[in-house]
Formats: C-alpha cells, structure tokens, sequence
C-alpha cells in the first residue's frame, strides 16, 4: 500500500511529459521519464518502481533480532533488521507481522510504527515502513523458499561494532539501532 504523494506547488517542480517503460520484474520496474524542468527544459529521469516494504526492530531481553543472509547486489551477507517487501494491497501493519514470524520464527502482540522512510528518492520510490516491539512469543520460521538465513540477538554494543565493520552497513538497521539507542537514554522512541 503505496503513500499518497503531498501535492506539491513548489518552483522546484518538474512536469512529467512521457513515461517508457525498461523493466518488469517481480520486484522491482524501471522506466525512464522525460521531464519538463522548472526553466522550461527537458530532461530524461531513470526511476524505479518498488511495491513498499516493512522492517521490524524487535528487541527481546535487552538484544535485538536480526537476521543474517546473503544480499546478491553486495556479493556478500549482511546482518539486518527483519525485513520484507510489501504484497500488492498488502497493510504494512500485517506485512510488518507477517515477515517478522517469517524471518525469525517470532509473533509479536504489539507493534508500533516509529517512521515511514524512502530509501533513495533521487531515483527509486519505495518507502519502508519501519516498525518496533517488545512483545514478542516463539513460534516458527517460515522464509521464502528462495530465502536462506540464520537468526540471532545482538547487543547495541554488539549492533556499533557490525556497523563499524560493515557486517551491518544497510540503512534500515543502522536507523534502527540508532532508535534503539536512543530508546535506551531516553526510554521513549518519540512521537
């Protein structure tokens, strides 16, 4: 379930004049706009199209959950927060649910959305829903059938070293582990 984008009237704006389609797959598109700019110009913007997607800090006992998997584009794992792409008309709530107990076999009862992030506007549209709990119940794994991970909790001393050695180098969890953090100061994840 995509955001509905503000109305913009800002100078800034450009005016889409065409849109050509490049790529269809079964996560993401790409098209290439042709752009009016504000100088009345044009101009070509390569964009691509993602369904959405969820990720879940969830902290049990004082550590947090993550998950660690081999990522293709970086040609090597990489320990991450519990994480999956939105299913076409899918409620982030229940994706945020739903991949949480896929990914590491945990149910949750309470969960919290801290922020909705898009992850690179200067050329993709999707938009992460990040979301927190603590209420958290056993249960059982389930991954995709192409999805191949290990689960394990990590300290927030544990979380700044990955970091540091970029074994955890993705965005979402270092945005997570800095919520965490400050969850800890301020015993509050804000709003």
């Amino acid at each position: 379930m995509k955001e509905n984008k503000p109305m913009s009237t800002s100078a800034l704006d450009e005016v889409t004049l065409s849109t050509q389609p490049i790529f269809e797959g079964r996560i993401i598109s790409l098209q290439v706009d042709t752009v009016r700019l504000p100088d009345g110009k044009t101009a070509t913007r390569e964009v691509v199209r993602h369904p959405g997607a969820v990720a879940v800090l969830a902290l049990r006992d004082g550590k947090m959950l993550v998950v660690d998997q081999f990522r293709q584009p970086m040609g090597r794992c990489e320990i991450e927060i519990p994480a999956g792409k939105l299913e076409p008309g899918e409620d982030p709530y229940a994706a945020a649910v739903r991949e949480l107990e896929e990914e590491t076999g945990y149910r949750c009862g309470e969960i919290k959305l801290l922020q909705s992030f898009y992850t690179s506007p200067g050329f993709a549209d999707e938009l992460i829903h990040l979301y927190v709990t603590e209420d958290l119940v056993i249960g059982e794994m389930a991954p995709d059938e192409d999805e191949f991970l290990e689960v394990s909790e990590i300290t927030l001393e544990e979380a700044y070293r990955y970091i540091q050695e970029t074994r955890i180098s993705d965005a979402k969890t270092i945005m997570a582990v800095y919520a965490w953090h400050l969850y800890t100061i301020t015993g509050t994840f804000g709003g």
